[in-house]
């Protein structure tokens, strides 16, 4: 990012909410969800799908947030990915411009450009405004073009050239990115069809995976931190926590997060049952976005999202991520409970 589009952006956020950012709590602009993602380190992945989420402009997608980080940084963590501009961490962010746009989006107590989740976070809600800036703006051209153009040069030159500034350095900036953003969407993809609460819920879902599970984590806002409590959260093989290093999801907050706002779940598996076992579903009669339960003797300890086909759509357990797998795999069929629909 170019020390000289300090100033530009900083003016830009003063007007940022009418373009994207106050309307994130809804979600993207249409019920398509983001693209997948692949080959990225798996420190920024949450980060990346949480950022593309939290904007209500489908253009930013995981992957185009990938490609720009790859060109800013390498995906970079180092303390000394400083430019010799002074632009800061994996999304070289201006000290001026990250008093603007950073914020403590990993709950460690500092907002630091250093962090993946930090710097993403902030990254994906300048860059959802300046795609919102570049839709109002009557300049012609890629919305996505000219929002990387800002990012890289300020808002000002592309207002001033009205498109993407004649500098070398900006224009191969963008060229790059739309280029190689190819490489980090994923090849597979997971559709829903119909509409309604269930296929909506599941299509929220499925923008989640790969997302590592973590004990605890997750829930209505997305991914999060999870912890240990003495015996979940564990690395099997090493007895280590992983849960309170790692942003993810447990497999409640996953059907938290894709039911909200629609059906306001509680959190854990046994009391989103309670709250949903007054509409139980025969195993013949599953539809897509239908909640799978699974229990032993000390109760409800599980909790899928019917994805269609025989299978589901789950957070399974510690070392794992976030994915779909035929029912009979998930959990013990021993231990299947029954199902029911929000």
């Amino acid at each position: 990012m170019k020390a000289l589009s300090i100033i530009a952006l900083v003016l830009a956020a003063v007007v940022a909410g009418a373009f994207g950012l106050i309307a994130a709590a809804a979600g993207k602009s249409d019920a398509a969800p983001s693209s997948g993602l692949r080959g990225v380190p798996e420190a920024f992945r949450p980060w990346l799908l949480k950022a593309s989420d939290e904007c209500r402009h489908r253009e930013l997608t995981p992957a185009l947030l990938a490609a720009q980080v790859q060109q800013e940084s390498g995906f970079s963590t180092s303390r000394t990915t400083v430019s010799p501009d002074g632009a800061q961490g994996p999304a070289q962010f201006m000290p001026g411009t990250w008093s603007t746009w950073g914020r403590d989006a990993d709950g460690n107590g500092t907002a630091d450009p250093f962090d993946s989740g930090d710097a993403v976070t902030a990254q994906g809600r300048m860059m959802c405004s300046l795609i919102g800036q570049a839709k109002t703006s009557g300049i012609s051209g890629d919305t996505r073009s000219l929002a990387l153009a800002a990012y890289n040069a300020g808002w000002g030159a592309v207002e001033q050239h009205r498109g993407i500034p004649p500098y070398t350095e900006t224009q191969n900036y963008v060229r790059t990115i739309l280029a190689t953003m190819k490489q980090f969407q994923a090849t597979e993809s997971f559709t829903v069809s119909g509409n309604g609460p269930g296929p909506d819920a599941l299509r929220k879902a499925s923008t989640q995976l790969g997302v590592p599970y973590a004990w605890g984590g997750g829930g209505a806002g997305g991914p999060s931190t999870g912890f240990c409590d003495g015996t979940n959260g564990y690395d099997r093989n090493t007895g280590e926590c992983l849960a309170d290093r790692t942003v993810g999801f447990d497999c409640s907050g996953l059907t938290q997060y894709a039911y909200w706002p629609a059906a306001k779940l509680p959190r854990t598996a046994h009391t989103q049952y309670n709250a949903t076992a007054h509409t139980p579903v025969a195993r013949a009669d599953l539809r897509e976005g239908d909640l799978l339960f699974w229990s032993n003797a000390s109760g409800i300890y599980h909790v899928a999202i019917y994805a269609g086909d025989g299978n589901v759509l789950h957070a399974p357990r510690t070392g794992k991520n976030v994915r779909i797998e035929p029912m009979a795999n998930a959990m013990p069929a021993s231990d299947y409970h029954g199902a029911t629909r929000p």
